[in-house]
């Protein structure tokens, strides 16, 4: 059974960290109604509010629980790929670094997609977007709705890493320059001790207008067409289906996995994939699903005596959290982090290396060891691309998601990854690191060699940094799947804000320039 439900001048699919943004943007205008659909839920779990407890959702209903196609070069493994279910999408589950990334890359987009996505005109969004407590100096003092702070409690081993990482001969510097060259303290999107996603900064405040209207638990199946023309959503929520009208736009945020998914299954693609599954061709865009770009990580853990967030869960550190906002559970786990490079004639950093005061071991999934610290290198500038596909015409099922990791012809993404993990040993066996660690506990053996461990933990132990981007990448040439005003290609109506419209991965995290997009977006429709 079908029902038509409602109609709106807008209707915006997904609450993330775009989708909340340009929902709450676009109902500024008291003339126009907002529709927004999420498929999970709210936002109210325990394990949302309480920054060390993000991994608690992992393969919870607040998670889309996706597996990767099986990954040639990780020992065939299908990795563990979660993604935000919920108001707030990923921005509600993720670590809540605040990296906004190296100007270089925002540059890269202005080449694909004009001056209007340069890091001159991103900053001013920044600019516009932070409430800061000193992310760059100079910059405090803003009053922006997302609110980014820095940590209330850290671990005195996130000092000992950054000095270790000093002694390991690399630079320490403040977060968020323009172009980062060394270690930093993280900054994180918190408020008073707890987590403040895109939801807590734009949407919650926004759901007191009349013309918004939030629909949980409305899992969107396609969008509708009239001609070349996208005039609304079809979604199914407690077992029926149901549509909603726009008269103005649809606008799809439902990340890097969901949103090319849905317009596959709206028959917006690659025509041979969509007349596999039996889909008609509405309009024939060969890159939708295909540019997948991922940050890949690899991880090295060693056994310490004390200070862990291992013991983040005791009775005492609860209650000094629920009483005064203090102590572990406000910890994001990645305290720190700087860029290296992974050889010196490149011309800006390709490996960032993430540091965690607690045995942050497969993804915080099951029961740690004991007391232990975490090095984490990541390849964030790879050469590898994988794709997003359909497994079936059957909007509920999962997509199939292959980010082809480590498959770069010329093997400079291994190269380069492996790199990071020696300069990872390097600082964990420079002082004072150095002097109070045990034995590995990431990987769980140790090799022969540490050459030979390193190469273990890149293959058993690597695993999304929670990512993905670039299925439907923003450009100004006939290939891309959007405009540089974010619309799709042969399509009135409908444009796609969120993490996929990417042409590059940047450097760093991809929370921040997604808001950006959020903002940017909203700007765009409005005019």
């Amino acid at each position: 059974m079908t029902t038509t439900s409602m109609d709106a001048d807008y209707v915006v699919v997904g609450t993330g960290s775009a989708g909340a943004v340009v929902a709450a943007r676009l109902s500024e205008r008291s003339a126009d109604t907002v529709v927004a659909l999420e498929a999970g839920g709210e936002d109210k779990s325990q394990s949302v509010r309480i920054p060390a407890a993000f991994s608690k959702q992992f393969q919870t209903e607040l998670d889309w629980n996706y597996l990767t196609q099986p990954q040639p070069e990780l020992g065939d493994r299908r990795v563990f790929f979660p993604r935000g279910k919920m108001i707030g999408g990923s921005s509600s589950m993720n670590a809540m670094m605040w990296v906004r990334g190296y100007a270089a890359d925002y540059d890269a987009w202005a080449l694909e997609a004009g001056d209007g996505w340069s890091f001159a005109n991103v900053v001013e969004y920044f600019k516009r977007i932070e409430s800061i407590e000193g992310a760059v100096e100079g910059d405090e003092g803003r009053d922006g709705p997302l609110n980014v702070a820095h940590q209330r409690s850290p671990r005195g081993w996130t000092s000992d890493f950054l000095a270790s990482a000093e002694q390991a001969g690399f630079k320490r510097e403040r977060a968020n320059l323009p172009q980062p060259e060394g270690f930093t303290q993280t900054m994180v999107c918190q408020k008073n001790g707890s987590r403040w996603s895109a939801s807590d900064a734009y949407l919650k405040p926004a759901r007191s207008r009349r013309n918004l209207t939030v629909l949980t638990d409305a899992h969107a199946t396609r969008v509708l067409l009239e001609g070349s023309r996208a005039v609304g959503v079809e979604y199914l929520k407690d077992g029926v289906t149901h549509t909603v009208r726009a008269r103005k736009e649809v606008i799809l945020s439902g990340g890097a996995i969901n949103t090319p998914q849905l317009l596959l299954l709206s028959g917006i693609g690659d025509q041979e994939q969509l007349r596999a599954h039996g889909i008609a061709v509405a309009q024939h865009l060969p890159e939708v699903g295909r540019n997948l770009s991922d940050h890949l990580m690899s991880l090295i853990g060693f056994a310490v005596d004390s200070d862990t967030l291992y013991g983040a869960e005791k009775p005492l550190e609860l209650l000094n959290y629920l009483t005064r906002r203090r102590g572990m559970l406000t910890s994001n786990v990645g305290e720190a982090y700087g860029f290296i490079r992974s050889r010196p004639d490149l011309e800006l950093p390709d490996i960032e290396i993430i540091f965690g005061p607690g045995p942050f071991y497969d993804e915080g999934i099951g029961d740690a060891p004991g007391h232990g610290i975490g090095l984490g290198p990541i390849l964030v500038d790879p050469r590898s691309r994988g794709t997003v596909s359909l497994a079936s015409s059957d909007p509920t099922a999962k997509a199939l998601i292959d980010p082809r990791y480590l498959s770069d012809a010329d093997g400079a993404d291994r190269a380069a990854l492996m790199s990071g993990l020696r300069a990872a040993h390097r600082i964990a066996t420079s002082e004072p690191l150095a002097s109070k660690i045990g034995r590995f506990l990431q990987p769980k053996r140790e090799l022969d060699t540490i050459e030979a461990t390193l190469e273990d933990a890149l293959t058993w132990h690597s695993h999304t940094l929670y990512h993905p981007t670039g299925t439907c990448r923003m450009g100004s040439d006939s290939a891309s799947v959007v405009t540089p005003d974010l619309k799709v290609r042969g399509v009135e109506g409908l444009r796609v804000a969120d993490a996929s419209v990417m042409p590059k991965i940047v450097r760093g995290h991809t929370h921040a320039p997604t808001v950006v997009i959020g903002e940017r977006a909203a700007d765009l429709i409005k005019g």
